[in-house]
């Protein structure tokens, strides 16, 4: 077991431990190197994984959702996101705590579990299908017709539903050029984000600062700490807690957007098990042990790049504990100083936006609720800066929708492609017979099949919206159970002194109960409109 480390280093004769199922394949031994040394003035080195999924994280819940649910309500719900992105702050530490630990990724750490690796591909086959519907591609189609002119407005929207359609298959096409050309498909998707984080966030601090009130600032930003705010009515918000102190009986809930305010908790931040990735790009970046293990290259341009077939753990000793510690540093300060802020400015902005230029309580409907979300605001914008200026920045807004949407749309298939394929990688006795350079051959075979799925959901099922709330539902229950997973995990797997606090496991419980009870309510709702079982008749 995990817990039987000699307290002298590693030698050629250390055996590494086997905890788990035994269909998985021993970890081998190596020193864990030291951690680099934290320098304000050389701030840009230390920048990984939280600035890569920082710009993944501004996607769908941050450009769809906020801004569709602040437009109806203003800023009373975004609260939800607030339990949403802290929740998600944690799950990411711990996932990547395994992977400091292992140098593999925390997906292939749970296949190690039992009852073995057989049962849970199957059980999160079935979790991980909400990671297929391609609503961010379907999403940037709409800015993308507006910006070529092709779509003068969004009530013009429905009758170009074929061509948005197109769009949208030729956005998801296109996601797939940083995957495959690059070198390491790490550096090609951080190069990506990094410019969209710029890009995005210059624009929108612009227009937050140049051209809104300061009663949308606080309107926003204050919303984040509303706890226990929720829709009673089509636009009406009441208080929980108020209630309880005034002594009014517990708000009736309305549940007709419960579906929408799912999936603006569940892709608040990454969402589902959108964020497991991190845990792999941790290793990419060579941290802790992710140094001995290597990194996924793509198709064209990364053959002198490899990744080991299992991961390689450290004897925890008193050189290699100060070693862990200074890692695990690193890592709670890349996200806390990376990506949670990314969360939180990434919603904030575009929820901005809807609050400041639409009208009070705006409720989308038909087929504007359909497509339109993504642009809702860009006319608005042009508008209120007015002459050829405006016209600018009404375009400017539909680029960074885009952007925006079509972007993540990228780092969503590499997250679901690299998750399975490292399992197999690790799991498969048929994959070891493949050289290690091999990897980017897998990586593209399993890249092929998600393009056929992802073209079959965008033209079976092409509403951006209906895609949006499948996923949500999805997402949440996810996110929800990989959360007790990994509290688990990280308590069988690894050895005593690099386990989380108790405190930490709890919070983990928590935050899996979280998301698992907003993704139950929702799909009662769903299950009732639907009149399902009966419900609903």
């Amino acid at each position: 077991m995990a817990d039987a480390h000699a307290s002298h280093s590693p030698t050629q004769t250390s055996v590494a431990p086997h905890p788990g199922s035994r269909e998985m394949p021993r970890w081998n031994v190596g020193e864990l190197p030291d951690a680099p040394q934290f320098h304000w003035s050389s701030v840009w080195q230390f920048l990984g994984p939280g600035l890569l999924m920082g710009g993944a994280a501004i996607g769908g819940g941050e450009w769809l959702q906020g801004p569709l649910t602040t437009a109806r309500y203003g800023g009373g719900l975004l609260w939800l996101s607030t339990l949403s992105i802290l929740g998600q702050v944690l799950y990411n530490i711990e996932i990547s705590r395994y992977t400091l630990y292992s140098g593999e990724p925390i997906f292939t750490g749970k296949f190690r579990t039992l009852p073995g690796p057989m049962f849970w591909v199957f059980f999160y086959l079935a979790l991980d299908f909400g990671a297929i519907f391609p609503y961010l591609a379907a999403s940037a189609a709409t800015p993308l017709a507006m910006m070529i002119g092709k779509v003068e407005t969004t009530k013009d929207i429905a009758n170009h539903a074929t061509l948005l359609q197109w769009l949208s298959v030729g956005i998801f096409l296109a996601s797939f050029i940083p995957l495959i050309f690059g070198g390491k498909i790490y550096n090609s998707l951080k190069a990506v984000m990094t410019f969209k984080l710029v890009t995005v966030m210059g624009f929108l601090l612009v227009l937050a600062i140049g051209y809104s009130h300061l009663d949308t600032w606080v309107e926003i930003f204050s919303g984040f700490f509303k706890f226990g705010t929720v829709p009673v009515g089509e636009t009406e918000l009441d208080n929980v807690f108020v209630a309880m102190w005034q002594g009014r009986k517990f708000p009736e809930l309305d549940l007709t957007m419960m579906a929408t305010l799912s999936a603006l908790v569940a892709i608040s931040g990454q969402g589902g098990l959108s964020n497991t990735p991190i845990s792999n790009y941790t290793r990419d970046s060579g941290w802790g042990m992710g140094s001995h293990v290597g990194a996924i290259p793509s198709m064209v341009g990364g053959h002198d790049i490899q990744l080991s077939h299992v991961g390689t753990v450290f004897e925890v000793t008193e050189t290699s504990l100060p070693r862990w510690k200074r890692w695990y540093r690193h890592l709670m300060r890349d996200q806390l100083c990376v990506w949670m802020p990314a969360c939180f400015f990434g919603l904030a902005l575009p929820s901005m936006l809807s609050v400041e230029f639409l009208p009070k309580h705006t409720v989308l409907s038909g087929s504007e609720a359909k497509w339109a979300a993504s642009v809702m605001t860009a006319t608005a914008v042009g508008d209120r800066v007015g002459g050829s200026v405006g016209d600018v920045f009404r375009f400017l807004t539909l680029f960074c929708g885009f952007l925006v949407l079509s972007t993540c749309m990228a780092s969503t298939i590499d997250g679901f492609v690299r998750r399975w394929v490292d399992v197999f990688w690790t799991a498969s006795k048929k994959m070891h017979a493949m050289g290690p350079e091999k990897i980017r051959y897998l990586y593209f075979g399993v890249l092929v099949g998600y393009a056929i799925l992802g073209l079959v959901m965008l033209t079976v099922v092409a509403e951006p919206k209906k895609l949006i709330e499948f996923a949500g539902v999805i997402y949440n229950f996810a996110l929800g159970f990989s959360c007790f997973h990994v509290a688990v995990l990280n308590t069988i797997l690894l050895p005593a002194k690099l386990r989380p606090h108790p405190l930490i496991k709890l919070a983990l419980w928590l935050v899996g109960a979280f998301f698992t009870s907003v993704g139950a309510i929702a799909l009662y709702k769903m299950m009732y409109d639907a009149k399902l079982f009966g419900l609903g008749a």
